[in-house]
């Protein structure tokens, strides 16, 4: 097993940051592929950003690329989402997800755990 748990989620106006962390607990968090998702209301949950297990590969989805930035820190267990020039539209709820397969999978389905959700609002 093991246990997410997503932070750093907020309010902040259109074209400013916000930094989501990741914890993990249980089994070994550096065995898994960790990805980011968000969902709106009444959309489908998608991936935003994803980092392989070594850190070495990661995915970002078209809408976040040059904006958002994903990272993991091995020593404290933490994946982290890095979101700049933030857009009214990234208004979501964002979950981490773990992964134990090769490779990163871009559908919700592959993704074994999850967190309870942050809420990122961001005003226009």
């Amino acid at each position: 097993q093991v246990q997410l748990v997503e932070s750093g989620g907020g309010l902040v106006q259109a074209g400013g940051s916000l930094r989501l962390s990741c914890a993990a607990s249980g089994r070994t968090f550096s065995n898994y592929v960790v990805g980011w998702f968000r969902q709106a209301p009444g959309k489908e949950r998608e991936l935003v950003a994803a980092i392989t297990q070594s850190g070495r590969k990661t995915y970002y989805g078209d809408s976040v690329k040059g904006r958002f930035t994903i990272s993991r820190d091995y020593t404290k267990n933490t994946v982290y989402l890095q979101m700049n020039s933030l857009k009214p539209e990234d208004t979501a709820v964002y979950y981490c997800a773990a992964d134990n397969a090769v490779g990163i999978a871009t559908t919700r389905w592959q993704y074994e755990y999850w967190g309870q959700g942050t809420q990122v609002t961001v005003s226009s």
